[in-house]
C-alpha cells in the first residue's frame, strides 16, 4: 500500500489532505515521493521558521537526544531553564510554562487569568473571558469556546461558558461588551492578527485602546501569538509593534523549529499566579524541544527580522495590484492574498506549479520560511502572479 493508503486507512480522517507526499526538504525545499520539487511558502503552517533540515537546529536538537531526550517536570533540566531565561530576557515577561502546542498554551492562559480573578475577587465571581469575533485560539474544547467563529461552536458541546465576543478593530463595541458585562471578566484575549480568521491585522490604535479599557477595570491583557511569534511578524513578538505589554503571552509553531513546543509566559501581574499542583504537563518543555528552541531564538537576531520585514515588502510590492489579486493583508511574512479565483483554486493549481501555498478562509495565506533565499521567493511569487492572473 501506499503512504497515502495507509493514511486513509489507518489514521482518523479529520484532514483534507491534498495528494502529494512529502518526503525530504532542504531549507525552503521540498521534494515529493515521485522526486517533483516544490517552493514551501506554508513552511508547515509557521512552524519551519529557519526552514527544513537546518543544519545547526539539526545538531542542537541531535546533541541533545545524546544527552537526555526526556525527563519529568518534577525535575531540573538545563535547556528548558536556558530557553525560559532567554525568552523572558527578550520579551520583558517574567515566567513561562511550557506546553506542548498552542493550544495548551492557550489553555493555560485562560486558566491562569482565572486563577488570578479569584485569587483577588473570589472564586466564580469574575471569571469572563472576552474574545474577538472571527478569532481562533485552539480545538480543545476552553479553546474552541473562546475562538469568535460560530461555525466551530457546533457537534461537541455543551463547551465551557463564561466567553464573550466583541467585534475585532471596533472599541466602540468593546466598550459595548464590557459594560454590559461588568464585573463579570478577568480578560481580554487577542490575536495581533486573525491567522485562521483570514490574515487580519488588528490595528495599532485599536490595541492601545482595549488595552487602557482593559486596564481601567483591573482585567488582564493576553495576547495570542501562537502565529505571529518567533519573528513571523518582523519582530520577535508582534506585542511589540502595538505599544503594550501583555499580562499573559502564548506561543508555539515556530517556537522550536519544527519540534512540538508551546508557552505560556507570564507578565508581573501574573507571574507567582499558578502555584504547584495547579497546572502541569507530561512532555511541556521537553529537553529535546527546549534545545531547538534555543538555537531557533538564537538565530532570530536583528538582522534576521530585518530581513523578514524587507521580504514582507517584496511581496506585497509584486502582489499588490497584480493580475487577480484584489488586496494583501498581514504583517511581515505573515500574508493573506484575496484573489479574483477561489483561494482553494488558486491553492491547487499553485502546488500543480511546485509552489505550497495556504489558505484562510477566503484568502490564500502565505506563511514561508523567516530565511528563505529571496532567489526562492521571486520564483515563488512568479507562479503565484501567473496562477492569480488565471
Amino acid at each position: 500500500m501506499t503512504t497515502q493508503e495507509l493514511t486513509d486507512q489507518y489514521i482518523a480522517g479529520t484532514y483534507a489532505r491534498l495528494p502529494v507526499t512529502f518526503v525530504r526538504g532542504a531549507g525552503s525545499l521540498l521534494w515529493d515521493a515521485d522526486g517533483k520539487e516544490y517552493i514551501d511558502l506554508g513552511s508547515g503552517i509557521a512552524v519551519n521558521g529557519l526552514g527544513l533540515a537546518d543544519a545547526g537546529w539539526a545538531d542542537a536538537v541531535a546533541a541533545q537526544l545524546r544527552q537526555i531526550a526526556h525527563a519529568s517536570n518534577l525535575y531540573y533540566t538545563q535547556p528548558q531553564a536556558q530557553l525560559a531565561k532567554a525568552l523572558c530576557e527578550r520579551t520583558g515577561m517574567q515566567k513561562v510554562f511550557f506546553a506542548n502546542s498552542g493550544a495548551e498554551a492557550n489553555e493555560c492562559m485562560i486558566k491562569c487569568a482565572r486563577k488570578y480573578a479569584a485569587d483577588r475577587w473570589g472564586e466564580n465571581t469574575r471569571p469572563g473571558v472576552i474574545a474577538l469575533k472571527n478569532s481562533f485560539h485552539g480545538r480543545t474544547l476552553a479553546t474552541l469556546a473562546a475562538t469568535g467563529q460560530e461555525a466551530f461552536h457546533h457537534d461537541f458541546g455543551p463547551f465551557p461558558t463564561g466567553f464573550y465576543f466583541a467585534e475585532a478593530n471596533n472599541i466602540q463595541d468593546l466598550a459595548r461588551v464590557l459594560a454590559e458585562n461588568e464585573g463579570r471578566c478577568c480578560a481580554l484575549l487577542l490575536e495581533p492578527v486573525q491567522g485562521e480568521g483570514g490574515v487580519v491585522p488588528l490595528t495599532q490604535e485599536y490595541v492601545q485602546q482595549a488595552a487602557a479599557l482593559v486596564k481601567s477595570r483591573e482585567m488582564l491583557l493576553l495576547f495570542d501569538e501562537v502565529q505571529t511569534g518567533n519573528g513571523r511578524t518582523g519582530t520577535l513578538f508582534a506585542f511589540e509593534q502595538y505599544g503594550v505589554q501583555p499580562d499573559l503571552l502564548s506561543t508555539a509553531k515556530g517556537l522550536a523549529g519544527g519540534l512540538p513546543l508551546g508557552a505560556c509566559l507570564f507578565g508581573e501581574t501574573t507571574k507567582d499566579t499558578l502555584g504547584a499542583g495547579s497546572h502541569g504537563s507530561t512532555f511541556g518543555g521537553n529537553p529535546a524541544c527546549a534545545a531547538g528552541a534555543l538555537y531557533t531564538l538564537s538565530r532570530i537576531d536583528d538582522a534576521l527580522l530585518a530581513e523578514v520585514r524587507a521580504k514582507g515588502a517584496r511581496i506585497r510590492q509584486r502582489l499588490e495590484g497584480a493580475p487577480g489579486i484584489q488586496s494583501v493583508t498581514g504583517l511581515g511574512l505573515m500574508l493573506g492574498l484575496q484573489t479574483v479565483r477561489p483561494a482553494k483554486e488558486v491553492l491547487a493549481d499553485c502546488l500543480h506549479q511546485g509552489v505550497v501555498v495556504l489558505t484562510a478562509k477566503e484568502k490564500v495565506r502565505l506563511l514561508p520560511a523567516l530565511n528563505i533565499p529571496t532567489d526562492v521567493l521571486e520564483r515563488a511569487l512568479d507562479v503565484i502572479c501567473q496562477v492569480a492572473a488565471g
